[in-house]
């Protein structure tokens, strides 16, 4: 016969140690943060509160945004192989990226038509970089002045994001004004000979800055909030243009210079007093050739999968460049990167620094430079865990024994 389980009514005493009465928190913004765990959770409350046009052009990528898929999988499909018994109580994420300190190894990606996302655009990315120790990187489409930015953070590490224009120069007047602001780095964009073809921003009417059409109206009536910043705070002003009635991508095939070579590149060079980076490098092959041009470093990197679909994923492509040319060349890569396990794996497979973009403006659409700030804390105490778990107290100690990447699309022999 088992034994019967015995029931007393519970005493006071006993209750006590379980009652945990919360502060009531009265900001609900600074809540639904709070209630964030994941890029993914910043995601949800951004589409909620952002019009569709404006989280559409954020979210989405090119065509059937076959690359933006494949590269979130690439991480997905990460490995890892931890080791046991080893004191991580003290964990240092901080290390040297293109000549000074960063707290963490990442930074935030240079992004266009920012405060279409939110009023608060690249004052809330740059002041929250800034906190974080963390680079910030404006885009020739930014809709803050390079003086703002540099007003804003000037003790920050800034970047500026460099297309070719057709108009030449103009683009090196935008480069000289960034290197009087103290930008110590600048990007220079080599993938967009002409602009990707964005279908939801086509199917959106998207324009610069947002038209009132019914839709947008009707949209706007779910949304008050986004259309009384918008309406109530300075008009829209971007570093390249006021306005431009078509949309973005007939705008974008307007500027974007065809004809740009590795001649250019090393033009660019010699105008540049910092640290000059090529992003958009897709193939071994033209990661060597920027380097032969005098590039110090490089960013693996098929533009956030919004240029050209199906290209190759960053991340297959940053073992074999870092077995070439990670010994004198700073290699970041960015694309498809959504938690701070995903930038372990990039640190421990050669990259020296991961550009964070949807992740950072999900946070921006989800709560202004609080949401930025969450994203931070949010991928910061990823990477942390991540390398606690795996044994690690450094960056340094991160090799590619940690990490093996399982591959879902094998090529196809050619023999």
């Amino acid at each position: 016969m088992s034994p019967r389980l015995h029931r007393r009514l519970p005493k006071v005493r006993d209750l006590t140690p379980l009652i945990r009465i919360r502060r009531p928190r009265f900001d609900r913004t600074q809540r639904r943060l709070d209630a964030a765990l994941t890029i993914d959770d910043l995601r949800r409350i951004a589409k909620r509160r952002t019009p569709q046009a404006a989280f559409d052009y954020a979210d989405g990528a090119a065509e059937d945004e076959i690359s933006l898929a494949r590269a979130r999988q690439a991480f997905r499909d990460v490995e890892f192989h931890p080791a046991i018994l080893r004191d991580v109580s003290t964990v240092r994420t901080g290390w040297d990226v293109l000549g000074q300190p960063v707290a963490l190894p990442f930074a935030i990606a240079p992004t266009g038509f920012t405060r279409l996302m939110h009023t608060a655009g690249e004052m809330a990315g740059a002041r929250a970089a800034a906190a974080a120790g963390i680079p910030f990187s404006l885009s020739t489409l930014g809709s803050a002045a390079i003086e703002d930015v540099a007003t804003w953070i000037p003790h920050g590490r800034k970047w500026f994001q460099l297309y070719m224009w057709r108009d030449r120069d103009r683009s090196m007047a935008l480069v000289r004004r960034a290197a009087e602001a103290g930008f110590d780095t600048l990007l220079v964009t080599v993938d967009v000979p002409v602009a990707g073809a964005r279908l939801r921003d086509t199917r959106n009417g998207m324009t610069i800055p947002p038209s009132l059409t019914m839709r947008t109206v009707l949209d706007a009536c779910f949304r008050p909030r986004w259309w009384f910043d918008l309406l109530t705070t300075e008009p829209l002003a971007f570093a390249s243009l006021d306005r431009w009635p078509g949309t973005v991508a007939e705008y974008l095939d307007t500027m974007f210079d065809p004809s740009v070579t590795f001649d250019d590149v090393a033009w660019v060079k010699t105008q540049w007093p910092g640290k000059l980076v090529v992003k958009g490098v897709q193939t071994l092959d033209d990661a060597r050739a920027v380097v032969k041009v005098g590039a110090d470093g490089i960013v693996l990197s098929n533009h956030g999968g919004r240029q050209l679909d199906r290209a190759s994923v960053p991340f297959h492509l940053l073992p074999s460049v870092a077995r070439e040319l990670g010994g004198d060349t700073v290699i970041l890569l960015d694309t498809g990167i959504m938690s701070g396990a995903d930038i372990v794996a990039a640190i421990a497979l050669g990259a020296r620094c991961a550009l964070i973009g949807r992740a950072y403006l999900y946070g921006l659409m989800a709560g202004g430079e609080a949401g930025v700030r969450r994203a931070i804390e949010i991928l910061s105490g990823q990477l942390t865990r991540t390398m606690r778990l795996l044994g690690v107290t450094c960056l340094e100690e991160l090799s590619p024994r940690h990490v093996t990447q399982l591959r879902r699309l094998v090529p196809l022999s050619t023999a």
